[in-house]
């Protein structure tokens, strides 16, 4: 494989510097971190690398980047492998007992050493400033809940998929505001709150974020959102890709109901579609027609995927061990 170069750029110190300050005499010790964040991955070396060469432009010696695989049998955790080789302050756990993205930031949470702590997606990228953005936004608010801003990316020739993946954009703060949650994928919390609410459900396929958010606002945590602090997330760019996501959202909303149902219901009769993108009328005549259809698709398909696993979970209920709390 070859050395990932954009893993040096900045605040990265190379292994053989490492070994030259200790033949030194030099302290090597890393300061503490100002943040930690983790990222979960299962087999996406590709997006994964991406993540981590824009993580450590974007930031210095006082990010902490925890990468947690979730059991990739591919080349994922050999390209993690080599930034750590080439940067002290990238780590590499595994989370090998639970399929689940949410068990996997649970195990980064845990290895984690700062009090502040941001989850990112593999794929996802951060723009310039994008820490001290962070940063400004905890001390602007003194929330210890905060949503960042998401743009999606386009190719240069979108297909259908991506235009309509793309013109409602990923709306944080309105899913602050109503739905009081921000997706795992821009969300930052103060160790605090993991302490006194717990970590996030590993049961869930989808919706943790917003059964962990809805958890965060009832315990009476204050949560904000952070439109100067921005993140890129590529659109899904295939109908089976779309398909894909809405089956999952679909199993979640009824994993959620099973889990919880004093909070979102029992299972049985799904919640009203909420999240799910519809055209706007400033959209061209075509592709607010094409839009339409489609929303109306995946709407079915989130059902598609609700039932099957209304079915499946009376074969074989779900685990009802408790959230698991910080250790």
């Amino acid at each position: 494989m070859t050395a990932p170069l954009n893993a040096t750029v900045g605040s990265c110190r190379g292994t053989s510097v490492l070994l030259l300050l200790i033949l030194l005499g030099v302290s090597t010790a890393m300061p503490d971190p100002s943040i930690s964040i983790v990222v979960p991955v299962h087999e996406d070396p590709v997006g994964i690398r991406e993540t981590l060469e824009s993580l450590l432009t974007a930031t210095d010696e006082t990010a902490q980047i925890v990468v947690v695989d979730n059991g990739s049998t591919d080349r994922t955790p050999a390209v993690v492998e080599g930034f750590a080789d080439e940067c002290a302050r990238v780590d590499l756990v595994f989370e090998r007992e639970i399929q689940s993205s949410y068990a996997a930031r649970n195990r980064g949470i845990r290895a984690a050493t700062s009090e502040t702590l941001a989850f990112v997606d593999a794929d996802v990228t951060v723009a310039e400033g994008w820490l001290e953005d962070v940063n400004a936004a905890l001390e602007r608010t003194g929330a210890p809940y905060l949503g960042c801003r998401v743009e999606l990316e386009a190719p240069e020739e979108p297909s259908l998929a991506a235009r309509f993946d793309h013109h409602t954009g990923f709306p944080v703060q309105s899913y602050l505001e109503t739905q009081r949650f921000a997706p795992t994928c821009c969300l930052v919390v103060r160790r605090e709150v993991f302490a006194d609410v717990g970590l996030f459900d590993p049961r869930l396929v989808s919706g943790g974020d917003k059964e962990f958010g809805n958890r965060v606002h009832e315990a009476g945590y204050d949560l904000a959102y952070a439109g100067e602090a921005t993140l890129f997330h590529p659109v899904r760019d295939s109908i089976g890709a779309l398909v894909r996501k809405d089956l999952r959202v679909g199993r979640g909303h009824c994993q959620l109901q099973r889990c919880h149902p004093e909070r979102y219901g029992r299972p049985g009769i799904p919640p009203r579609p909420s999240g799910v993108k519809r055209p706007q009328p400033d959209l061209q005549a075509r592709d607010r027609a094409a839009f339409g259809v489609l929303s109306g698709a995946l709407t079915a398909v989130r059902g598609v995927g609700y039932y099957r696993e209304y079915v499946a979970g009376t074969r074989g209920a779900l685990s009802t061990d408790t959230i698991p709390p910080l250790e």
